[in-house]
């Protein structure tokens, strides 16, 4: 797996990108929440919450999306929309998006497509190249490696990868909940937790391709509808 395909390569590096990160969370807690406000009966509200809190959203930010996503307080109405495209060499590219107007984002995203070296596709041309995972992002400079296998191995994990001080614990989606309940039982600390779409195959890129690939996920992640952007492309160092 490339370096820059996990989620410790893609995690934000300052307050700009934490800022642009909470407007994304707080966008799903808002679409999860038109189906009550309560986290114990709303499980799409509870997991969007979890997801929330995992990436350090301040309470105060999480209660708003909530009342703003059950009409408690005037807020957008968003949908949900996947599309799915194509970078340099073959390189496949999912993007998650959550809109209030789909007529504005789509010529907007494939106007990035074409203007970086990729072109967006239709439904379905790249999707079967990914799967969905559990994923858990933790510092090393915080907890043993050991102990992460351990607890995480024990509770169901399917996969754990360590690189750049960082260890990555993939699980089956069924498993997440159960392998984020141990790691917070153990005292475990996770920089980043959510459920990814993971590429199953990759494309190695060099030179010109991988600028190029780099420059077009980074456009597309600054766009404001933009949710979470999944490639499958490795660069080579």
């Amino acid at each position: 797996m490339g370096r820059h395909n996990t989620i410790a390569g893609r995690m934000a590096s300052s307050a700009a990108a934490k800022g642009r990160l909470f407007t994304k969370l707080a966008r799903e807690i808002m679409v999860s929440a038109r189906g009550g406000s309560d986290i114990n009966s709303n499980s799409a509200l509870r997991a969007a919450v979890n997801k929330a809190r995992d990436n350090s959203m301040p309470k105060d930010n999480i209660e708003r999306a909530i009342k703003k996503g059950a009409g408690e307080m005037k807020g957008m109405s968003f949908e949900e929309i996947t599309y799915e495209g194509y970078g340099p060499n073959g390189s496949a590219i999912m993007v998650e998006v959550l809109t209030d107007n789909r007529n504005r984002t789509h010529p907007e995203l494939r106007r990035i497509f074409q203007k970086n070296a990729g072109n967006m596709g239709e439904m379905g041309v790249v999707a079967w190249i990914f799967k969905k995972r559990g994923v858990f992002v933790i510092d090393l400079e915080k907890v043993n490696e050991e102990k992460i296998m351990e607890i995480a191995l024990d509770a169901g994990a399917e996969d754990i990868i360590t690189e750049d001080n960082y260890t990555t614990v993939y699980t089956e989606v069924v498993d997440f909940a159960a392998v984020r309940e141990a790691l917070i039982a153990a005292e475990i600390p996770f920089e980043k937790a959510g459920l990814e779409l993971i590429p199953e195959n990759h494309v190695t890129l060099t030179g010109d391709n991988a600028k190029a690939a780099l420059e077009l996920v980074e456009k597309l992640e600054e766009h404001d509808d933009v949710q979470n952007v999944y490639h499958n492309f490795a660069i080579e160092d």
